[in-house]
């Protein structure tokens, strides 16, 4: 297979994991907000993670009992460790509280297209701070999805108080969250998710209970934990894989499709027809995103000499020999060596195409 021909697919894949993890958890936006009635920010937030922590630790249980044996190595490095403890913190703990805070105060389908900040706070971050590449297209997208946001802000008179405030934290806090997965997107997605639902779900649970706030009854906490484990879980998987495929800023302009997703499924379980000012910030919004979507980025470029651990088939950056023997399933999972290679292709910054320009 030719370098190009791997590249398309590799990229379609990571478009397909982005899509995907924006339509689960912009359907969960609105559902998260009727559970709000019964039970406070802190708690449900924990709820959320919880049950995202618990669902996909079930899923890695049954996982190991039925699939091949997984030879990624099991130790993280203490550098990862770092990073995917900060990535907790700030998306895992901070980002959701705030989150549930400002769809309190926020109709959901406002407090959806909003949320499409994240991805140009994501990008800010990706592009001037971990110095990942972009071009006057993809700013051109960005100033669009800003735009949208500022327009869903002006009945407030662009004020930072009230819910728009706690969202543009929560995205600010996600942005964080975005860029420090980013540096560990290389392992095993379903276990850097359930870990960050664990530990997001046990200290914002400690946090309601310290405050003595109150609980919801059973079938509310069921709820929550089914939510939290398609709409947070299954979610953060798949853009995990993206971040892989795709780079930090491009997967948060297809993952910024997620509010579209939540806007309708709220005005349609309000039984609403939308406002003006959303139908248009809607519009920039997809412009922002359009422009995203069809970037080609082609040029000469070298890849170093490079040891690591992913899923991944045999393809133009993948030609080497095993220490083991292989069965010939593809894809598959080992570590595994890259030898210094020149070429041009189609690629995004994904785990194989971090290089300067």
């Amino acid at each position: 297979m030719d370098s190009g021909a791997a590249a398309d697919i590799d990229s379609n894949r990571g478009i397909g994991y982005a899509l995907l993890a924006a339509l689960l958890f912009g359907a969960s936006t609105p559902f998260a907000k009727i559970l709000l009635r019964h039970t406070a920010p802190v708690t449900l937030a924990g709820l959320l993670y919880a049950g995202s922590g618990v669902g996909l630790t079930a899923w890695i249980v049954v996982r190991a009992g039925i699939g091949p044996r997984d030879r990624r190595a099991e130790s993280w490095r203490a550098s990862e460790l770092l990073w995917l403890a900060g990535a907790i913190v700030a998306g895992g703990i901070l980002a959701p509280v705030l989150l549930m805070s400002g769809l309190r105060e926020l109709a959901a389908a406002s407090a959806s297209l909003l949320l499409n900040l994240e991805a140009v706070f994501t990008a800010l971050a990706a592009w001037f701070v971990f110095r990942e590449h972009f071009d006057r297209r993809i700013l051109l997208g960005m100033l669009a999805i800003v735009g949208g946001g500022v327009l869903l802000a002006w009945p407030a008179r662009l004020s930072l108080g009230g819910g728009a405030a706690w969202i543009a934290g929560a995205c600010a806090c996600w942005a964080i969250d975005n860029n420090l997965t980013r540096k560990v997107s290389v392992g095993d997605p379903v276990r850097i998710a359930a870990l960050k639902g664990l530990i997001a779900g046990a200290v914002n649970l400690a946090i309601a209970w310290h405050l003595g706030l109150g609980w919801p009854g059973g079938a509310r906490i069921a709820a929550a934990g089914l939510l939290g484990f398609i709409g947070y879980g299954v979610s953060l998987t798949l853009f995990v894989l993206a971040l892989r495929h795709l780079g930090t800023a491009r997967t948060s302009a297809y993952f910024s499709t997620a509010p579209f997703i939540g806007a309708a499924i709220a005005l349609l379980v309000a039984g609403r027809w939308p406002q003006p000012d959303l139908l248009l910030a809607a519009l920039l919004m997809g412009a922002g995103v359009w422009l995203h979507l069809t970037e080609i980025h082609v040029h000469a470029h070298t890849h170093p000499l490079l040891r690591h651990a992913h899923g991944h088939r045999h393809d133009a950056h993948h030609q080497h020999e095993h220490d083991f023997e292989w069965d010939g399933r593809e894809p598959h999972d080992h570590e595994h060596l890259h030898e210094p290679l020149t070429h041009t292709h189609a690629h995004f910054p994904d785990i194989h195409h971090r290089h300067e320009h």
